[in-house]
């Protein structure tokens, strides 16, 4: 009778060290989890900007391999679910789906605007991201006229992921918030496909035939990410001097990134969905530019080539076809910002940084209101040079 009440505090003690382990390793994990708005890729330092392509600076033997995707791209929402590629393999082919809400006078000319838009802003959203959309909307996404320029605006979004099986209830509950979203904003585009991670070549091609058909005369549209921070000024002085007849896809350029083979890794392709050693040259997904003409060009090239679960590097496919090689601009910094050595003083979310720029990936909807504040509200950042520097080779020292 002795042996039970010692068998039960055994129990206790048992149960209790194991809450006390989990506690402790969960605490080790959130101390060793990056703290800023813009985590650098997973296991490698973040290079500091240089003029040329982003390419890894590789051992100096024959043997050195080729640099990962893994650790050459920004790190997006990780999926909830592991990629099922037999079921990605039996749908690959289908690619169209309905339009669902449009904008079909977004880009047409009447006697206020004045012409087709100078700027087109595409944002890649989800439908719960409302917060994110306002912030776009009322900092470097607003439209009207910017240094001269005509700026227009959309979100590309999917049917949010669930909802089909989720009733009638809750199909038209979403359905009915991204009407009045629409109504009261005009810049809402919804397909009928689900809005998933690996879903993003959709929302990619969808995109580039909405507009080669209803802003058939753009002379630019930005693409990019809802959590990404645009200097719009310096964006409109890079193409002041470009053509937007001529082709044109600049960003932040990956080169030479390789296909991951580990399963546990959110990037896995397997040998049977790409056996080529390495991936064309892409624009990082989280911002890029693009002419009309490049536009137009690509949304006939992506319709011939066979999709692939991960947008930018399908993009970068569809350029190979049309034998167009990405422009580096290293203003256009998807990895975030890293710590400059010349300005170790300065935190790397100070405006002094961002007035410089073009594109920063990573922050969240407070840290793109703030930094808008920051950069546009007076008295205005205090800094080394009164005027922005937009065009050619991004320095630190500039």
């Amino acid at each position: 009778m002795r042996r039970r009440p010692r068998l039960c505090r055994d129990a206790w003690l048992t149960l209790l060290l194991s809450a006390a382990l989990g506690l402790l390793l969960y605490a080790q994990r959130d101390r060793a989890s990056p703290t800023t708005s813009a985590p650098p890729a997973r296991g490698r330092q973040l290079p500091r900007p240089t003029p040329g392509l982003r390419a890894r600076e590789l051992p100096n033997t024959a043997r050195a391999a080729p640099p990962a995707y893994e650790g050459d791209t920004p790190v997006p929402p990780t999926p909830t679910d592991p990629f099922d590629f037999g079921r990605y393999l039996r749908a690959k082919d289908q690619r169209r789906f309905p339009l669902l809400i449009n904008q079909p006078r977004k880009c047409r000319s009447d006697h206020t605007a004045g012409g087709p838009p100078d700027l087109l802003i595409a944002v890649k959203s989800v439908a719960a991201d409302f917060e994110r959309r306002e912030a776009v909307r009322q900092t470097w996404g607003a439209e009207g006229r910017v240094q001269g320029a005509l700026v227009r605006r959309v979100f590309l979004l999917g049917v949010p992921k669930g909802a089909g099986s989720g009733g009638a209830d809750t199909r038209t509950q979403w359905r009915a918030l991204l009407e009045a979203e629409s109504r009261a904003y005009a810049d809402i585009l919804l397909w009928a496909f689900e809005d998933t991670f690996f879903n993003l070549t959709l929302k990619e091609i969808h995109f580039l035939s909405w507009a080669s058909a209803f802003c058939p005369d753009v002379h630019f549209v930005f693409k990019g990410d809802a959590d990404v921070f645009v200097h719009v000024s310096n964006l409109l002085q890079f193409l002041e001097l470009r053509d937007p007849a001529q082709d044109l896809l600049a960003g932040d350029v990956i080169v030479q990134a390789r296909p991951i083979r580990a399963r546990a890794s959110k990037y896995f392709i397997p040998q049977a969905v790409y056996g080529l050693p390495v991936y064309p040259a892409y624009a990082g997904g989280g911002g890029f530019v693009l002419s009309g003409a490049t536009l137009r060009r690509l949304a006939d090239a992506c319709s011939q080539v066979e999709l692939f679960p991960i947008d930018d590097v399908f993009l970068g496919m569809c350029l190979q076809r049309l034998r167009l090689t990405p422009e580096p601009h290293p203003a256009f910094r998807t990895f975030g910002i890293s710590q400059p050595s010349a300005a170790p003083h300065l935190r790397t979310f100070d405006p002094c940084f961002y007035r410089e720029l073009v594109v920063v990936h990573g922050l969240s909807a407070a840290d793109i209101w703030l930094m808008w504040r920051l950069l546009h509200g007076p008295p205005g950042p205090v800094c080394a040079h009164p005027q922005p520097v937009a065009t050619g080779p991004f320095q630190w020292n500039s």
